[in-house]
């Protein structure tokens, strides 16, 4: 049984309360690290791939508004840097993990599936991400149960206070909210 502070965790198996405290220190890093990234104009998503030894492979922020590219979101970006470290596109052989300060939309959840990942931790889901900020993070039925019929392990709802704030600062602050015009 998780303990009070991780009582709002959810995962796609039984919950590890050693995997929750290794992806809670991880996400509270990249929330802390994300202030600083928006900072410089970066979007308000970070996400990071690490190997099963807990080694940093790749890490990316969000880029769609200063690049001008719509598929720059963090964890594409991130997979893209780590199969190019790797030289691989399928990085199911190395046996890596996606962080994310929230949980993907649809477009990045077939970007990890197809990558070859083994497991997401992602810190605040996807209806308070509309909620705080306007996204759309998209169509996404029963996808952490989708994910675990491919092997690919779920966490999610880490860290979430930290994760809302650095979202609420980010509207506070005036930054862009991109979403296509209807």
């Amino acid at each position: 049984m998780p303990n009070n502070k991780n009582a709002s965790v959810i995962a796609n198996e039984k919950i590890n309360d050693t995997k929750v405290a290794k992806a809670a220190k991880i996400i509270l890093d990249l929330q802390r690290q994300l202030k600083k990234y928006i900072s410089k104009g970066y979007g308000p998503f970070l996400a990071a791939v690490y190997d099963s030894n807990g080694n940093l492979i790749a890490k990316s922020a969000n880029n769609v508004v200063s690049k001008s590219c719509s598929n720059n979101h963090a964890e594409i970006n991130a997979i893209k840097l780590a199969e190019k470290k790797l030289g691989a596109y399928d990085l199911s052989p190395y046996n890596l993990s996606l962080y994310i300060t929230s949980e993907p939309c649809m477009m990045c959840l077939g970007a990890i599936m197809w990558s070859g990942i083994k497991a997401v931790y992602y810190g605040v889901p996807s209806d308070i991400v509309t909620k705080t900020t306007g996204f759309d993070e998209g169509f996404k039925p029963n996808w952490p149960n989708e994910f675990k019929k491919r092997g690919i392990t779920v966490y999610g709802q880490i860290e979430m206070d930290a994760g809302k704030k650095v979202l609420q600062d980010y509207v506070t602050q005036g930054r862009t909210i991109y979403k296509p015009s209807k």
